[in-house]
Protein backbone atom coordinates (compact mmCIF):
# COMPACT_ATOMS: atom_id res chain seq x y z
CA UNK A 1 0.00 0.00 0.00
CA UNK A 2 2.99 2.14 0.65
CA UNK A 3 3.63 4.40 -2.07
CA UNK A 4 0.90 2.98 -4.27
CA UNK A 5 0.69 4.80 -7.48
CA UNK A 6 -3.45 4.71 -6.36
CA UNK A 7 -2.76 7.40 -3.69
CA UNK A 8 -2.58 11.00 -5.65
CA UNK A 9 -2.16 13.05 -2.48
CA UNK A 10 -0.76 11.96 1.05
CA UNK A 11 -2.70 12.55 4.52
CA UNK A 12 -1.10 14.99 6.53
CA UNK A 13 -0.75 13.94 10.21
CA UNK A 14 -0.04 16.68 13.07
CA UNK A 15 1.93 16.93 15.78
CA UNK A 16 -0.90 16.56 18.87
CA UNK A 17 0.72 16.98 21.83
CA UNK A 18 4.09 16.71 21.77
CA UNK A 19 4.79 14.92 25.04
CA UNK A 20 1.85 12.59 24.75
CA UNK A 21 1.79 9.56 22.83
CA UNK A 22 1.14 11.18 19.66
CA UNK A 23 4.51 11.38 18.04
CA UNK A 24 5.78 8.15 19.38
CA UNK A 25 2.42 5.80 17.68
CA UNK A 26 3.32 7.97 14.12
CA UNK A 27 6.45 6.72 14.82
CA UNK A 28 5.15 3.37 15.59
CA UNK A 29 2.71 3.65 12.38
CA UNK A 30 5.46 4.10 10.24
CA UNK A 31 7.76 1.83 11.75
CA UNK A 32 5.27 -1.06 11.13
CA UNK A 33 4.32 0.42 7.84
CA UNK A 34 5.21 -2.88 5.92
CA UNK A 35 3.44 -5.56 8.31
CA UNK A 36 0.72 -2.94 8.88
CA UNK A 37 0.16 -0.91 5.09
CA UNK A 38 -1.23 3.07 5.56
CA UNK A 39 -1.85 5.20 3.13
CA UNK A 40 1.12 7.83 2.53
CA UNK A 41 0.91 10.39 4.95
CA UNK A 42 3.34 13.60 6.29
CA UNK A 43 4.09 14.16 9.53
CA UNK A 44 3.50 18.64 10.05
CA UNK A 45 4.92 19.80 12.74
CA UNK A 46 8.70 20.72 14.27
CA UNK A 47 11.38 17.65 13.61
CA UNK A 48 11.93 17.60 17.25
CA UNK A 49 8.57 16.16 18.65
CA UNK A 50 10.28 12.98 16.60
CA UNK A 51 14.10 13.05 17.43
CA UNK A 52 13.74 12.80 21.31
CA UNK A 53 11.36 8.74 21.06
CA UNK A 54 12.64 5.84 22.54
CA UNK A 55 12.23 4.62 17.91
CA UNK A 56 12.80 7.67 15.90
CA UNK A 57 11.68 7.07 12.29
CA UNK A 58 13.95 7.87 9.36
CA UNK A 59 12.65 10.87 8.59
CA UNK A 60 12.84 13.30 5.59
CA UNK A 61 12.17 17.28 5.45
CA UNK A 62 9.77 17.59 2.47
CA UNK A 63 8.88 21.58 1.08
CA UNK A 64 5.52 20.66 -0.14
CA UNK A 65 3.27 17.61 0.86
CA UNK A 66 3.04 16.63 -2.82
CA UNK A 67 6.87 14.82 -2.49
CA UNK A 68 5.46 12.98 0.50
CA UNK A 69 3.92 9.93 -1.33
CA UNK A 70 7.41 9.18 -3.35
CA UNK A 71 9.21 9.73 0.37
CA UNK A 72 7.02 7.63 2.61
CA UNK A 73 8.52 4.21 2.30
CA UNK A 74 12.38 4.93 3.14
CA UNK A 75 11.38 7.70 5.45
CA UNK A 76 9.07 9.74 7.04
CA UNK A 77 8.21 12.85 5.19
CA UNK A 78 7.98 15.77 7.25
CA UNK A 79 6.85 19.12 6.71
CA UNK A 80 8.57 21.23 9.50
CA UNK A 81 5.89 24.01 11.19
CA UNK A 82 6.88 25.93 14.56
CA UNK A 83 9.61 25.00 17.40
CA UNK A 84 9.37 23.48 20.59
CA UNK A 85 10.16 24.29 24.46
CA UNK A 86 12.68 21.61 25.62
CA UNK A 87 10.05 18.15 26.14
CA UNK A 88 9.68 15.91 28.80
CA UNK A 89 7.57 13.04 28.57
CA UNK A 90 4.38 13.59 29.67
CA UNK A 91 4.84 17.14 31.39
CA UNK A 92 2.87 19.36 28.83
CA UNK A 93 4.08 22.68 28.66
CA UNK A 94 1.80 25.66 27.82
CA UNK A 95 4.54 27.69 25.66
CA UNK A 96 4.29 24.96 22.94
CA UNK A 97 0.70 25.63 22.08
CA UNK A 98 2.01 27.66 19.35
CA UNK A 99 3.47 24.67 17.56
CA UNK A 100 0.83 22.22 18.48
CA UNK A 101 -1.81 24.89 17.35
CA UNK A 102 0.19 25.43 14.00
CA UNK A 103 0.57 22.21 13.06
CA UNK A 104 -3.11 21.83 13.45
CA UNK A 105 -3.92 24.89 10.96
CA UNK A 106 -1.09 24.19 8.32
CA UNK A 107 -2.56 20.63 8.30
CA UNK A 108 -6.47 22.37 7.65
CA UNK A 109 -4.89 24.91 5.08
CA UNK A 110 -3.34 22.21 3.02
CA UNK A 111 -6.83 19.71 2.88
CA UNK A 112 -8.61 23.28 1.71
CA UNK A 113 -6.20 24.08 -0.63
CA UNK A 114 -6.64 19.98 -2.19
CA UNK A 115 -2.56 19.41 -1.43
CA UNK A 116 -3.46 16.69 0.74
CA UNK A 117 -6.33 14.48 0.91
CA UNK A 118 -7.35 14.92 4.42
CA UNK A 119 -6.45 15.22 7.75
CA UNK A 120 -5.60 13.08 11.04
CA UNK A 121 -5.12 15.11 14.14
CA UNK A 122 -2.82 13.33 16.53
CA UNK A 123 -4.50 13.55 20.26
CA UNK A 124 -3.97 17.67 22.09
CA UNK A 125 -4.04 18.23 25.74
CA UNK A 126 -6.60 21.17 26.25
CA UNK A 127 -5.24 21.88 29.47
CA UNK A 128 -2.32 23.09 28.32
CA UNK A 129 -4.18 24.86 25.71
CA UNK A 130 -6.49 26.52 27.28
CA UNK A 131 -3.66 27.78 30.16
CA UNK A 132 -2.03 29.57 26.57
CA UNK A 133 -5.39 31.08 25.81
CA UNK A 134 -6.67 28.29 23.49
CA UNK A 135 -10.66 29.38 23.39
CA UNK A 136 -12.45 26.28 21.97
CA UNK A 137 -13.46 22.96 23.50
CA UNK A 138 -11.61 20.76 21.71
CA UNK A 139 -10.17 19.96 17.60
CA UNK A 140 -13.74 19.67 16.48
CA UNK A 141 -14.65 23.30 16.81
CA UNK A 142 -11.48 24.52 16.42
CA UNK A 143 -11.60 23.12 12.75
CA UNK A 144 -14.81 24.41 12.10
CA UNK A 145 -13.91 27.82 12.53
CA UNK A 146 -10.77 26.97 9.86
CA UNK A 147 -13.00 26.08 7.69
CA UNK A 148 -15.17 28.96 7.95
CA UNK A 149 -18.17 27.56 9.47
CA UNK A 150 -19.88 27.95 12.78
CA UNK A 151 -18.52 25.34 15.54
CA UNK A 152 -21.76 23.89 15.72
CA UNK A 153 -22.26 22.80 12.07
CA UNK A 154 -18.99 20.56 12.79
CA UNK A 155 -20.63 17.12 13.93
CA UNK A 156 -18.26 14.34 16.25
CA UNK A 157 -19.12 10.62 15.21
CA UNK A 158 -17.36 8.05 16.90
CA UNK A 159 -17.11 5.03 14.66
CA UNK A 160 -15.54 1.48 15.45
CA UNK A 161 -16.12 -0.56 11.58
CA UNK A 162 -19.53 -0.09 11.64
CA UNK A 163 -20.77 0.93 14.64
CA UNK A 164 -21.32 4.34 14.55
CA UNK A 165 -22.63 7.00 17.15
CA UNK A 166 -23.31 10.51 17.10
CA UNK A 167 -23.18 12.90 20.33
CA UNK A 168 -25.81 15.83 19.80
CA UNK A 169 -23.12 17.76 21.77
CA UNK A 170 -19.89 17.66 22.61
CA UNK A 171 -17.52 18.87 25.19
CA UNK A 172 -19.97 21.09 27.90
CA UNK A 173 -21.11 19.92 31.27
CA UNK A 174 -23.96 17.25 31.67
CA UNK A 175 -26.39 20.69 32.75
CA UNK A 176 -25.46 22.38 29.32
CA UNK A 177 -26.10 19.23 27.01
CA UNK A 178 -29.21 18.51 28.56
CA UNK A 179 -30.49 22.13 27.70
CA UNK A 180 -29.44 21.51 23.89
CA UNK A 181 -31.75 18.58 23.84
CA UNK A 182 -34.44 20.50 20.95
CA UNK A 183 -36.22 19.41 18.04
CA UNK A 184 -34.30 22.14 16.24
CA UNK A 185 -30.76 20.98 17.28
CA UNK A 186 -32.04 17.33 16.65
CA UNK A 187 -33.11 18.11 13.54
CA UNK A 188 -30.47 19.66 12.34
CA UNK A 189 -27.74 17.33 13.65
CA UNK A 190 -29.77 14.13 12.24
CA UNK A 191 -29.57 15.97 8.89
CA UNK A 192 -25.83 16.25 8.80
CA UNK A 193 -25.50 13.12 10.01
CA UNK A 194 -27.94 10.86 7.16
CA UNK A 195 -26.42 13.45 4.29
CA UNK A 196 -22.83 12.03 5.42
CA UNK A 197 -24.31 8.66 5.70
CA UNK A 198 -25.23 8.60 2.72
CA UNK A 199 -22.20 11.14 0.82
CA UNK A 200 -19.38 9.69 2.69
CA UNK A 201 -19.95 6.18 3.53
CA UNK A 202 -21.93 5.24 0.46
CA UNK A 203 -24.98 3.95 2.42
CA UNK A 204 -27.53 4.26 -0.63
CA UNK A 205 -30.70 4.51 2.32
CA UNK A 206 -29.03 5.44 5.45
CA UNK A 207 -31.11 4.47 8.75
CA UNK A 208 -30.64 6.59 11.48
CA UNK A 209 -31.31 5.85 15.35
CA UNK A 210 -32.48 7.98 18.06
CA UNK A 211 -31.60 7.90 21.92
CA UNK A 212 -33.48 8.78 24.63
CA UNK A 213 -32.45 10.91 27.06
CA UNK A 214 -34.40 9.70 30.02
CA UNK A 215 -33.82 6.02 31.95
CA UNK A 216 -36.62 3.87 29.61
CA UNK A 217 -37.00 6.62 27.01
CA UNK A 218 -39.04 8.38 29.67
CA UNK A 219 -41.79 6.06 29.89
CA UNK A 220 -44.07 8.14 28.33
CA UNK A 221 -43.61 11.32 31.06
CA UNK A 222 -42.95 9.13 33.69
CA UNK A 223 -39.25 10.27 33.76
CA UNK A 224 -39.14 13.41 31.90
CA UNK A 225 -40.74 14.64 29.62
CA UNK A 226 -37.89 15.64 26.46
CA UNK A 227 -38.83 12.78 24.69
CA UNK A 228 -42.33 14.03 24.17
CA UNK A 229 -42.13 17.63 23.93
CA UNK A 230 -38.94 17.83 21.42
CA UNK A 231 -37.03 14.02 20.52
CA UNK A 232 -40.20 12.44 19.01
CA UNK A 233 -41.31 15.42 17.44
CA UNK A 234 -38.44 16.15 15.67
CA UNK A 235 -38.15 12.21 14.44
CA UNK A 236 -41.82 12.97 12.91
CA UNK A 237 -40.26 15.90 10.99
CA UNK A 238 -37.56 14.16 10.11
CA UNK A 239 -39.55 11.27 8.93
CA UNK A 240 -42.20 13.62 6.84
CA UNK A 241 -39.20 14.78 4.98
CA UNK A 242 -38.24 11.45 3.40
CA UNK A 243 -35.90 10.25 6.01
CA UNK A 244 -35.29 7.14 7.81
CA UNK A 245 -35.32 7.62 11.56
CA UNK A 246 -36.65 5.80 14.44
CA UNK A 247 -37.20 6.05 18.39
CA UNK A 248 -36.15 7.50 20.66
CA UNK A 249 -34.91 4.47 22.01
CA UNK A 250 -34.07 3.67 25.57
CA UNK A 251 -30.67 3.75 25.91
CA UNK A 252 -30.00 0.49 27.87
CA UNK A 253 -31.22 -1.30 25.00
CA UNK A 254 -30.31 0.19 22.25
CA UNK A 255 -26.58 -0.81 21.54
CA UNK A 256 -26.73 -4.59 21.80
CA UNK A 257 -25.18 -6.48 18.85
CA UNK A 258 -29.00 -7.49 17.90
CA UNK A 259 -29.98 -4.20 18.10
CA UNK A 260 -26.98 -2.33 16.13
CA UNK A 261 -28.26 -4.77 13.07
CA UNK A 262 -31.21 -2.53 12.89
CA UNK A 263 -29.53 1.21 11.74
CA UNK A 264 -26.48 2.44 9.97
CA UNK A 265 -25.92 5.25 12.99
CA UNK A 266 -27.23 6.57 16.34
CA UNK A 267 -27.92 10.22 17.42
CA UNK A 268 -27.34 10.04 21.28
CA UNK A 269 -28.57 13.11 23.35
CA UNK A 270 -25.10 13.72 24.92
CA UNK A 271 -21.45 12.58 24.93
CA UNK A 272 -21.22 9.81 27.20
CA UNK A 273 -23.82 8.15 26.09
CA UNK A 274 -22.87 7.65 22.47
CA UNK A 275 -19.26 7.04 23.67
CA UNK A 276 -18.93 4.73 26.23
CA UNK A 277 -21.14 1.95 24.17
CA UNK A 278 -18.76 2.29 21.10
CA UNK A 279 -15.13 2.54 23.08
CA UNK A 280 -16.48 -0.70 25.21
CA UNK A 281 -16.90 -2.45 22.21
CA UNK A 282 -14.10 -1.45 20.13
CA UNK A 283 -11.69 1.11 21.62
CA UNK A 284 -8.58 -0.57 20.05
CA UNK A 285 -10.05 0.23 16.15
CA UNK A 286 -12.15 3.67 17.22
CA UNK A 287 -12.13 6.71 15.24
CA UNK A 288 -13.30 10.19 15.81
CA UNK A 289 -14.48 11.09 12.16
CA UNK A 290 -15.70 15.46 11.55
CA UNK A 291 -19.01 15.43 9.55
CA UNK A 292 -20.17 18.73 8.09
CA UNK A 293 -16.48 19.84 7.29
CA UNK A 294 -15.51 20.96 3.69
CA UNK A 295 -12.82 18.45 4.64
CA UNK A 296 -11.75 14.93 5.75
CA UNK A 297 -10.39 14.69 9.50
CA UNK A 298 -10.02 11.78 11.70
CA UNK A 299 -8.61 11.19 15.00
CA UNK A 300 -7.84 8.20 16.92
CA UNK A 301 -10.17 8.19 19.84
CA UNK A 302 -7.74 7.79 22.92
CA UNK A 303 -6.63 11.22 24.50
CA UNK A 304 -2.61 11.96 24.92
CA UNK A 305 -2.12 9.17 27.17
CA UNK A 306 0.44 11.09 29.36
CA UNK A 307 1.47 8.41 31.69
CA UNK A 308 2.43 6.01 29.10
CA UNK A 309 4.33 8.93 26.93
CA UNK A 310 7.98 7.98 26.47
CA UNK A 311 7.49 4.63 27.28
CA UNK A 312 6.91 2.70 24.13
CA UNK A 313 4.38 1.08 25.16
CA UNK A 314 1.23 2.58 23.95
CA UNK A 315 -0.40 0.84 21.02
CA UNK A 316 -0.76 2.37 17.44
CA UNK A 317 -4.20 0.84 16.19
CA UNK A 318 -6.66 3.68 16.86
CA UNK A 319 -4.30 5.88 14.82
CA UNK A 320 -3.80 3.53 11.69
CA UNK A 321 -7.67 3.02 11.87
CA UNK A 322 -7.93 6.90 11.47
CA UNK A 323 -5.59 7.14 8.85
CA UNK A 324 -7.26 4.10 6.89
CA UNK A 325 -10.22 5.60 7.46
CA UNK A 326 -9.08 9.07 6.39
CA UNK A 327 -8.13 7.46 3.17
CA UNK A 328 -11.36 5.63 2.43
CA UNK A 329 -13.15 9.36 3.24
CA UNK A 330 -10.98 10.71 0.75
CA UNK A 331 -11.68 8.12 -2.21
CA UNK A 332 -15.70 8.66 -1.17
CA UNK A 333 -15.37 12.27 -2.09
CA UNK A 334 -13.28 12.19 -4.59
Amino acid sequence: MNGDPGYSSPLALTMGEPVGVGPELTARVWHQRHEHPVPPFVFVGPLEALAGLPSPPLTEIIDSPEQAIAVFDQALPVLPRGTLMPLHPGEPDPLNADAVLGSIETAAELALAGQVAGMVTNPIQKSSLRAAGFAYAGHTDFLATLCGLSPDQAVMMLAADDFRVVPLSHHVALKEAISKVTKANIVDRAKTVLRALSDDFGIKSPRLAVAGLNPHAGEDGAFGDEEITQIRPAIVELNESGADVSGPYSPDTLFTPAKRQSYDAVLCMYHDQALIPVKSSGFENAVNITLGLPIVRTSPAHGTALALAGKGTAWPDSLRAALREAAALAAGKR
